[in-house]
């Protein structure tokens, strides 16, 4: 019997731009959530090379290699139910009654946690080109302490 995953990693608007100091920050995860507008599948080949890879299609994700990713995607991670999807504005069910712990999601480029219902919502922020003055970063999810721990990682130092 496998232990139940306790460390994800999230990721999401790489836009075709995967940096070493993201593939270094989500190193050891036994999970990597990508939350959309992945940009290139050359991205994807990388992440599932540093673990199990669950990915989402993005607004910018319409070549021919993006036409297998879903819009959604449902996660079990130990103790937690995660949906997935890039833009949590466009999301058609209400996570709570439908039995999710956890919403991933990306689209704003904003890093944040928030919780209403007794649902927490992650965005990983943007971890491709710098878009404005906001932060370049990924985030990693303890599923073994309780409450979980979200933590978010700054790839570029300004």
């Amino acid at each position: 019997m496998r232990d139940p995953i306790t460390s994800i990693g999230l990721i999401s608007d790489t836009h075709g731009l995967l940096r070493e100091e993201a593939l270094e920050a989500l190193r050891g995860v036994e999970l990597i959530i990508h939350a959309g507008d992945v940009g290139k599948p050359e991205i994807l080949t990388a992440l599932g090379k540093l673990a199990p890879l669950v990915t989402v299609k993005g607004n910018i994700d319409t070549g021919s290699w993006a036409s297998q990713l879903p819009a959604t995607a449902t996660v079990q991670a130990g103790q937690a139910n995660i949906y997935v999807l890039h833009d949590v504005h466009a999301m058609e069910l209400d996570p709570a009654a439908a039995g999710f712990q956890i919403v991933v999601s990306g689209h704003s480029h904003r890093p944040g946690r928030s919780e209403r219902s007794g649902v927490i919502y992650i965005n990983p922020g943007s971890a491709g080109h710098r878009r404005f003055r906001l932060p370049v970063t990924v985030a990693r999810v303890d599923l073994g302490l309780i409450p979980w721990n979200v933590t978010f990682i700054d790839l570029v130092k300004v």
